[in-house]
């Protein structure tokens, strides 16, 4: 963990151009107290976020429907906590609802769930994002949701909710002047259970196991990762209530010190699961459950893992809850961040020494 005495919590929401959208919390993780520090406007609907890694540039989705979709890039000042614009570039595809930012290798993707594609965008040295370089088309039926890292950095891998996909891409270290970051992995794609939803992943820290909350089915399928590819070996039930015949599983975290695994759900049974994990060999056995707001749509765990803030879209309220180090189980510490409306996106900046 890098030293630090508080850390920035970034939040972004659901909201209009004309009213801030992304906010800035200081965040005590030895209390779990925070306080508002700033927000900025201009960009409508900045649902989900990413941090660069060091720490300099925030980049941000526009979630829109066909028209008005664009990735956003912000310098951050770790001084006074604040966000200011660079520019943005449009999507080319509708609905962008993740963006990954690799500053190592220098791109920046979003997935783009009613696009049903993936949009890949070079970055300048300033911070700033070139247009679009490449898009990967899955059709009408597809409805990319996230994408991740592998921790051995050579690759990339794509939910895609709508065909019960994980796609996987080998990251190009020389994509050349016409910017071919991302090249289609060998195989392309790693097929669920139908009627899935592949949402979120998660890679354990150790690099050995990857974690996929599926949002159709209410389930957790979990993975034996070793050079790209995926061998799944347990899918074990994270939302166990249904609302209308659904279920509404949302994002999954592991602890830092990879003891712990939690999956937020949403719709009937609003709260997160608590999973502990056997590291000889990934499985998961369910420790317990804890009920949040309404609508637990993101949630984060601190870097110490002693807490895991909850971002409520429905109830317009972020919880703190205290992890507890031998049973993983979750206690409310009543200190509700209740100012903002439709938080759904939960990012921290280290505040150094």
């Amino acid at each position: 963990m890098k030293e630090a005495i508080m850390i920035y919590l970034l939040i972004g929401t659901y909201s209009p151009e004309d009213k801030p959208g992304i906010f800035v919390y200081d965040l005590d993780p030895e209390t779990g107290k925070t306080e508002y520090v700033s927000g900025i406007s201009g960009l409508a609907n900045p649902s989900y976020l990413s941090v660069s890694e060091n720490e300099t540039f925030v980049y941000a989705v526009s979630e829109n429907g066909e028209i008005g979709s664009v990735a956003a890039a912000f310098s951050f000042d770790p001084g006074k906590g604040e966000l200011t614009s660079i520019n943005r570039q449009p999507t080319e595809g509708a609905g962008p609802c993740y963006i990954l930012t690799d500053t190592e290798d220098k791109f920046t993707l979003t997935a783009n769930y009613r696009g049903g594609n993936i949009s890949v965008f070079p970055l300048s040295p300033d911070g700033s994002l070139k247009p679009v370089s490449q898009v990967f088309n899955y059709g009408p039926e597809s409805h990319l949701h996230m994408a991740t890292r592998s921790l051995d950095k050579h690759f990339i891998f794509a939910t895609d909710l709508g065909r019960d996909k994980i796609y996987k891409f080998i990251i190009n270290k020389n994509p050349g002047t016409e910017g071919k970051f991302l090249i289609p992995g060998e195989p392309e794609s790693f097929s669920l259970p139908e009627g899935a939803g592949p949402r979120h992943l998660v890679f354990h820290p150790n690099g050995k196991y990857l974690y996929c909350i599926n949002e159709l089915e209410g389930t957790i399928s979990c993975f034996h990762y070793q050079n790209g590819n995926l061998d799944p070996f347990q899918q074990i039930a994270s939302d166990t209530v249904e609302h209308e015949g659904k279920k509404g599983s949302a994002d999954i975290h592991i602890t830092p010190d990879g003891k712990f695994l939690y999956s937020s759900n949403r719709l009937k049974n609003d709260g997160i699961a608590i999973f502990r994990i056997n590291e000889d060999n990934g499985e998961l056995s369910t420790v317990g459950y804890q009920k949040t707001g309404i609508h637990p749509r993101s949630f984060i765990i601190t870097p110490n893992g002693k807490f895991l803030l909850v971002a409520n879209q429905h109830s317009n309220r972020i919880q703190t809850f205290r992890i507890h180090q031998e049973t993983g189980l979750l206690t409310d510490t009543k200190q509700d961040i209740t100012t903002i409306e439709k938080p759904v996106c939960l990012k921290f900046i280290f505040k150094r020494k």
